[in-house]
């Protein structure tokens, strides 16, 4: 399917993001939609390059403008003919500069793109969701039909306390009648006596069997609530947990919500049948009225249930709720300032109820003090922290937390953490990149992890990773120190990149080269440094004068140079000093066969070739592998220390600062 007819199929809220790119007049939509055929035919990143190719599309361009203006002659259409006419007129600016011309459409077309990329992406999220929720489709339905039987068995008990009422009503007439018209032979009152009996004795099984259903009825009400707040709920809080750290997993509380509300009004029905008990006994009463005796204990269980409703939507149930602040488990704080809030939606974004705390201070308690009682509503852990330098340890706690531990109230998890089964490790490893750039982690990169945490040659489903692993207090060379690193460059300045899928980013030296060794020379890959905190390297593939491959390597970029120039114009204008001191580009082709320009062409962010800037390298990478007991396999850099890359002479420097010394990149423009 052409790319404008998929582009007008999608979802209305990427509809509005097409709508509000073509809100200019570089490419009106009119242009775009009755010339989408020819336009993506074209070749407008060649025509983006090339003058003469760019002025025969330019002219070809008039040409079905032209064409199109005379078939609205013909449909008599007024209003397109003007308008027509007045893009064409606006075109002819690009008379001598057509390659401007080609290089907004080519814009156009690829921002196009990212719309239906992040389409695809949500879709994909989504279709990942359906998954999950066809696993639980069958306690869901069966959920599902309790409920639809919890609602039949209130109709069931309004149409019962009609037929009470209805039978009071005639045991009260025909009493009363009695009393207005009272015989005088006894005979005629035994017999009277005895018919009233009857009706008594038949309103007192009515009532007895009413209250008999109305336990039934709340049986099940309370049957239900402990299937949503021991199950449903505690399902739906660790998918919280999950997607708090980065997982596609839905968290939406609308069905929750319907469920808890259809319990909340069966509930609330209830406690109007015990009212209307009430009213009836006021009227009609006897003794040993079961009424009497047993409705304090129905109106207890249906009080009692309400406690265990959360999430109703129900306007006589509507309340306002609200938050305290208080820390008294493990470690106890008082807390200073305003600690009780309202929630309220006017401060949140995303729809959902918030309480904005700003101004509080955590003063620690030396001693004494109880802590809560255990029916309090808790929220996530919150690590606490006094200085922003403790943040990278502090959300790996909260990573390593919400990965393995799913009551949130266990404030002893790291007196004895458990160990991370790779799977779960793994897992959580790609989300972190999913959210952060909207593009996870593939198996092949995955498994590059897996390598450098494990060794070669392993069952890497069995594998576990140890916390102290992972993330040591006071230990700067850690796992999560290494990754994080790499996912706040990317996120920084990375991230297209990243997210279109050419970086290939975890892969170690050794397949690395297995890689490079078979393609043709100039082709390069980008990978993230083993050995330098944050940094990125490319390698590419020469030849020697024997005709065998040669991989090269350069120091790692990190982000000194990245936020000076963008990785992108880095690659477009790196150059080493060949024989004779002749600068030249040795990066051809992204792996494993796509032109540079191809790949990277729609980033940079001017069509002159960047004759501004100039690149070069003096000494490729120095290797010294080093042993390590975090890179046991071939071809893997130590963890600990700075060493393999950073430990070469390489450096780049412009060409207008040739006196620059190693270590010191320079990347700005000249």
């Amino acid at each position: 399917m052409a790319q404008w007819e998929r582009l007008r199929e999608l979802p209305a809220v990427y509809r509005q993001q097409l709508h509000e790119l073509y809100d200019r007049d570089a490419l009106p939509m009119d242009v775009r939609h009755y010339l989408s055929v020819w336009i993506e035919k074209q070749e407008w990143q060649r025509a983006a390059r090339d003058h003469d190719l760019a002025m025969v599309l330019f002219q070809v361009l008039l040409e079905n403008l032209d064409i199109q203006h005379s078939r609205f002659i013909q449909e008599e259409s007024f209003l397109l003919q003007h308008n027509i006419r007045r893009y064409k007129q606006n075109f002819q600016r690009y008379l001598n500069d057509p390659c401007a011309l080609a290089s907004t459409i080519l814009w156009f077309l690829e921002k196009e793109k990212e719309i239906l990329q992040s389409a695809e992406l949500a879709e994909q999220v989504r279709f990942l969701c359906v998954e999950q929720e066809a696993m639980e489709t069958s306690s869901q339905q069966d959920l599902e039909r309790k409920m639809a039987g919890l609602r039949n068995e209130v109709q069931c008990m309004e149409h019962a306390m009609l037929c009470l009422e209805e039978q009071q009503d005639e045991f009260d007439f025909k009493y009363q009648t009695h009393k207005m018209e009272a015989a005088v032979d006894e005979a005629v009152k035994k017999e009277q006596v005895k018919v009233f009996q009857l009706l008594v004795n038949k309103l007192n099984e009515c009532r007895k069997s009413t209250l008999s259903d109305l336990n039934k009825l709340l049986d099940k009400a309370e049957h239900l609530i402990e299937i949503l707040v021991k199950k449903e709920l505690v399902d739906w809080q660790r998918r919280q947990q999950k997607s708090y750290i980065g997982a596609p997993d839905n968290v939406c509380l609308d069905q929750l919500e319907n469920w808890f509300t259809c319990v909340a009004v069966s509930v609330f029905q209830v406690r109007e049948f015990l009212g209307k008990l009430d009213e009836l006994v006021g009227k009609v009463s006897y003794a040993n009225d079961p009424v009497k005796t047993q409705k304090p204990a129905l109106q207890k269980r249906d009080t009692l249930s309400y406690t265990f409703l959360l999430l109703v939507k129900f306007p006589e149930l509507n309340h306002s709720m609200k938050v305290n602040v208080s820390m008294d488990r493990y470690r106890r704080f008082n807390v200073l300032g305003t600690k009780t809030k309202a929630l309220n939606m006017a401060e949140s974004q995303s729809g959902g109820m918030v309480a904005d705390f700003r101004h509080l201070t955590l003063k620690e308690q030396k001693s004494g003090g109880g802590g809560k009682g255990v029916s309090d509503a808790s929220s996530l852990p919150v690590v606490i922290i006094s200085n922003s330098s403790q943040q990278q340890s502090a959300w790996a706690s909260v990573l390593w937390f919400n990965m393995l531990c799913q009551d949130t109230k266990d404030v002893m998890f790291f007196a004895n953490s458990p160990a991370a089964p790779w799977p779960v490790f793994g897992e959580m490893l790609s989300w972190q990149f999913l959210s952060a750039t909207k593009r996870g982690l593939n198996d092949t990169q995955l498994e590059m992890i897996a390598h450098k945490l494990f060794g070669k040659g392993q069952d890497y489903n069995t594998c576990k990773v140890a916390w102290s692993k992972f993330s040591k207090e006071n230990t700067p060379d850690t796992f999560w120190v290494w990754f994080d690193g790499i996912l706040v460059m990317v996120k920084t300045y990375l991230e297209d990149l990243w997210r279109d899928g050419h970086i290939m980013g975890f892969v170690s030296k050794g397949k690395e080269k297995s890689l490079l060794k078979k393609k043709q020379r100039g082709t390069f890959l980008l990978r993230f440094s083993e050995s330098v905190i944050g940094g990125i390297t490319f390698s590419w593939v020469d030849i020697t004068i024997t005709g065998e491959p040669d991989i090269k390597t350069v120091q790692p970029f990190t982000k000194v140079d990245l936020s000076q120039i963008p990785f992108h114009e880095i690659i477009r204008n790196f150059q080493i000093l060949e024989a004779e001191n002749i600068p030249e580009n040795p990066l051809l082709y992204l792996y494993p066969n796509t032109p540079k320009d191809e790949a990277f062409g729609k980033y940079y962010s001017d069509k002159s070739g960047g004759k501004g800037i100039k690149l070069y390298v003096n000494t490729l990478e120095a290797r010294s592998p080093m042993p390590s007991d975090m890179a046991q396999g071939e071809g893997l850099e130590p963890m600990n220390g700075l060493c393999g890359e950073a430990a070469g002479e390489s450096w780049l420097s412009l060409l207008s600062h040739p006196a620059e010394k190693p270590h010191q990149t320079n990347c700005s423009p000249s």
